[in-house]
């Protein structure tokens, strides 16, 4: 065949059988691998180089990961036990709170129901009991989206390296590294090695965090459903598995509607791996989403949890977060729903102006804050709005039944019950009396409501004063008791002299300085609210304070008693002292400063108390009490400061107190009334005065009183001389009946107290005011008040125990109470 001549173009490609032309099968007319086979021996040579250098690099890797003990022996969960929280129980038994780093109770894998265990599974690890610990299968998936996301967005950790991650933490850290995950894996084979898979699947659903301070699907359980894991629904169970991936992301609390989509996820996985039918996952798709309250979940009264964790922790230390401690309490679960609703209830009363203007922020306005400032706000020691502190105790044992120290945990855990120092206003004049009567002085006594005036080292003077601007000059200790007069507690205060207060005090159980100035006997001396309110258990028992106390007992987990704690008590009056200091006190609720909130209000319980409030009107007060319950009130806030205009104890803490005993005595029985003791008698004394009462004395308003024996009165009226009301000033206007001091229309007729019989006396007079708390001015007015123009409102007294300027000299222990009749020999 003769070659082509240069120039001529070359003869076309020969025709096909089919008469198509051949295609050339590459630009030198073959495929690249026989165009090119060195280049791509030698890729092939790299890649196998490349391969075998990374297997062999994964395999030394796996071998070398646990090299020198680095990862942790699987023979330690031959005798694992995870760390248990501490239990508290109230009163009558029932769950309260759980104490713990970490919040778990253990349950065996057959107390849990199989759909808990699927749903898990499903979720988590459908292959588990198919595999070594390591799911091959899932690996090249995981790896492919973490490639294309160009992040660690997915893991491929089975229930066994989970475990091992949770059980073994110290050792294996959460780092996304591959050292880790290798780390992870060989452990996880280990276990697989030697633990069964049920085994495995125990300790894993014991031991997984599902948010809320839950480990584990029992205490899970509990915390959201208020319910053991046995008793768990298809969607409850769901909802659980929903946690491990983002337990604060899928948290049904915070962010319900998520948690029902995932939720739901679940219960279509479970439908299609075949572990439920159709129907089962429609119903459970549309199951609502019902989560526990607080008291259902664990979270009652975190105030006084807080409270007991604290000496809990001081007594046994680490024991208490590791152990598993059974912790009984003296909490009453009813009390303490009653205080928390008296309480916030109020409080938002307060703030909605029910009381007056309201200009703080309130606490619907401080919870509507944008997120920046809601940071700022948790940042600050000090909340903005109203507080409220609130104490229950049995007299009897100091058992605490309910205590709220503030109005939102979350928000601010400083406990205002038993942490923070409060001036008590008038609620510490009852000490002051109590010490008049121990040195004489008897509810007829009479004391003088008259100016004073006490030097300062500066030169200048603190001059006391009423709230009304008055003096009633003398008047019944009874009388300056229920009316709060300022000016009475202090002359009474200044005859003991500031010593014989202070150790009144301390006897009372008032730890707290109290510096000897004269204002002390106002209440301007800071106190715990938790003691102050203990303090009146003395009256409640007729003589004897109990310490406050919170812990019944501390067994461990086989029921061994570790700690019983003692209950202390200790005597403070006699009988018939504390007697005469209930009679008077009875006075404040019936006729006092606390008629409108509790008498005035319908509770008919024998009670007593004591109205509270500093002049600057930064504190209210009302601490009250029945023969068998102490209850004390404390509002204001956190920062002193005036809460309001004419800001009054008996105006805005007292309702609080009266709210939580009605709630209380409609369940339990009314106690009974205080009995006389067989050293109080009766006499018959000119209204007003300290005489005795003579039936020759015509015209003398006459009431019976009580006296402790040999200090009764020993000086009678006399026949003729002309004398007015208790107060010297006119006839007592408040109400008629037998348990009054109102004189009767027959004179020389007897009449008997308000205190100490039982009884209901009448209400008050139409136009009658009732008493104000007040600590320069406390007073009732007694008479009507004079007729006003349309459209005016009368000025409310203000409780003025202020923030007085101390003494910069302490007063001497001046001169002794005179009492008013012989003393006992």
């Amino acid at each position: 065949m003769t070659a082509p001549t240069p120039g001529t173009p070359p003869a076309a490609a020969a025709p096909t059988p089919s008469g198509r032309a051949a295609r050339p099968s590459g630009r030198d007319g073959g495929p690249f691998w026989r165009r090119h086979p060195n280049a791509v021996r030698a890729v092939l040579l790299a890649t196998v180089f490349f391969a075998a250098l990374a297997a062999g690099g994964l395999y030394a890797a796996w071998a070398l990961v646990c090299r020198g003990g680095a990862c942790p022996s699987v023979a330690g969960l031959e005798g694992y036990s995870p760390r248990q929280t501490s239990k508290l129980y109230a009163a009558d038994g029932r769950f309260v709170a759980e104490i713990g780093n970490e919040r778990r109770t253990l349950v065996t894998l057959k107390e849990i129901p199989p759909v808990v265990k699927d749903a898990f599974l499903v979720t988590e690890d459908k292959r588990f009991y198919d595999h070594a610990g390591i799911d091959w299968l899932r690996i090249p998936g995981a790896t492919l989206r973490n490639v294309r996301a160009r992040r660690w967005r997915e893991g491929f950790s089975t229930i066994t390296m989970q475990l091992a991650r949770n059980v073994f933490s110290e050792d294996i850290s959460r780092e996304k590294t591959l050292v880790r995950k290798l780390r992870e894996a060989r452990v996880a084979r280990d276990i697989e090695r030697r633990y069964p898979k049920d085994k495995i699947l125990e300790l894993y659903l014991n031991q997984i965090y599902l948010g809320a301070g839950a480990y584990g699907v029992e205490t899970a359980a509990q915390r959201y459903f208020g319910k053991s894991v046995r008793e768990l629904s298809l969607a409850e169970a769901a909802t659980l598995a929903a946690l491990p991936k983002g337990p604060s992301i899928y948290d049904p609390r915070r962010f319900p509607e998520r948690a029902v989509q995932r939720r739901n996820t679940i219960i279509e996985l479970l439908r299609r791996e075949g572990r439920i039918n159709e129907a089962d996952a429609s119903l459970a798709r549309a199951y609502p989403l019902q989560l526990a309250t607080r008291s259902e979940s664990g979270e009652t009264a975190p105030y006084f949890v807080e409270w007991v964790r604290r000496q809990l922790e001081e007594k046994f230390g680490r024991q208490l977060y590791e152990d598993g401690l059974k912790v009984y309490t003296t909490l009453d679960v009813e009390m303490q729903s009653a205080a928390e609703r008296a309480l916030e209830a109020q409080l938002r009363a307060i703030e909605a102006g029910r009381y007056g203007p309201y200009r703080h922020p309130s606490f619907e306005q401080y919870e509507a804050r944008d997120q920046d400032d809601a940071e700022q706000a948790r940042a600050s020691a000090n909340s903005p709005y109203l507080q409220g502190a609130f104490i229950a105790l049995d007299p009897r044992t100091g058992g605490v039944r309910a205590l709220v120290g503030g109005r939102d945990f979350d928000d601010s855990k400083f406990n205002r019950a038993t942490q923070a120092l409060r001036q008590p206003g008038s609620t510490f004049k009852p000490i002051v009396y109590s010490a008049a009567v121990q040195n004489g002085r008897m509810p007829a006594s009479i004391v003088p409501d008259e100016p004073v005036t006490v030097p300062q080292a500066d030169g200048s003077s603190w001059t006391p004063g009423n709230f009304d601007g008055k003096f009633e000059g003398p008047i019944p200790m009874r009388r300056a008791l229920y009316m709060s007069r300022n000016l009475a507690a202090v002359n009474v205060g200044m005859e003991l002299g500031p010593q014989t207060v202070i150790a009144q005090a301390r006897k009372f159980g008032l730890t707290t300085p109290i510096p000897p100035y004269p204002a002390i006997y106002l209440g301007s001396a800071d106190v715990y609210p938790i003691e102050m309110v203990a303090a009146y258990s003395a009256f409640a028992t007729l003589g004897t304070r109990s310490t406050p106390n919170a812990i019944v007992r501390v067994e461990n987990q086989r029921g061994d008693v570790l700690w019983e704690p003692t209950q202390e008590r200790i005597p403070v009056m006699s009988p018939e002292e504390a007697y005469v200091m209930v009679s008077m006190m009875r006075d404040v609720n019936q006729r006092g400063t606390a008629y409108n909130a509790v008498w005035g209000a319908g509770f008919r319980v024998p009670s007593a108390g004591k109205t509270g409030t500093t002049n600057d009107g930064a504190d209210v007060w009302y601490v009250g009490y029945t023969s068998d319950l102490v209850a004390g009130v404390w509002m204001g806030l956190d920062r002193p400061q005036k809460i309001k205009g004419n800001a009054q104890g008996g105006e805005l803490a007292a309702p609080a107190w009266t709210a939580f005993m009605t709630e209380v005595y409609r369940r339990k029985p009314t106690p009974p009334d205080w009995p006389m003791p067989s050293g109080i008698v009766e006499r018959q004394v000119v209204a007003g005065t300290n005489k005795l009462f003579l039936p020759e004395c015509t015209g003398a308003p006459s009431i019976t009183d009580i006296f402790i024996a040999g200090l009764e009165p020993v000086e009678t009226c006399v026949p003729g001389e002309m004398y007015g009301d208790e107060t010297g000033l006119g006839p007592d206007t408040l109400g008629t009946g037998t348990d009054t001091l109102t004189p009767q229309p027959t004179p020389g007729t007897p009449v008997r107290p308000t205190v100490p019989y039982p009884g209901t006396p009448a209400p008050l007079p139409p136009g009658t005011p009732p008493a104000t708390d007040s600590a320069a001015g406390d007073s009732i007015r007694l008479r009507p008040p004079a007729a006003r123009p349309p459209g005016t409102r009368r000025r409310v007294p203000t409780d003025t125990a202020s923030r007085l300027p101390p003494a910069t000299e302490p007063l001497p222990d001046a001169r002794p109470v005179r009492p008013s009749v012989p003393p006992r020999r």
